[in-house]
């Protein structure tokens, strides 16, 4: 499985590159920190599959890294090759980049 670190996902952010960032936390997670993604929580992955790009590079992100290696398992099975697990998730992301982000 592919990963990519939050200071790699930064870059991507601030050089606006062409990728797509998904979120698979709950809805209440989601609420009380994120940064951006589109919020397909981990239980409809499959389900709303079609909303995920197979033509540019996919991000995958929860909050430590566990459910979207889930997701990114359960999405290769459908034919996936283009996606990342952002490591150590949104907990990495607020202790590495934005510590006044509110986590849980």
């Amino acid at each position: 499985m592919q990963e990519i670190t939050v200071q790699e996902l930064k870059e991507k952010l601030d050089n606006k590159e062409d990728f797509q960032l998904i979120d698979v936390r709950e809805d209440f997670e989601y609420e009380t920190s994120n940064i951006g993604g589109q919020l397909i929580p981990l239980g409809g992955i499959v389900i709303e599959a079609d909303k995920i790009s197979k033509d540019k590079p996919v991000v995958i992100m929860c909050r430590s890294g566990k459910r979207s290696a889930a997701a990114i398992a359960q999405l290769e099975a459908l034919g996936y090759t283009n996606l990342s697990n952002l490591q150590g998730g949104i907990l990495a992301w607020a202790s590495e980049i934005d510590p006044d982000m509110q986590v849980y």
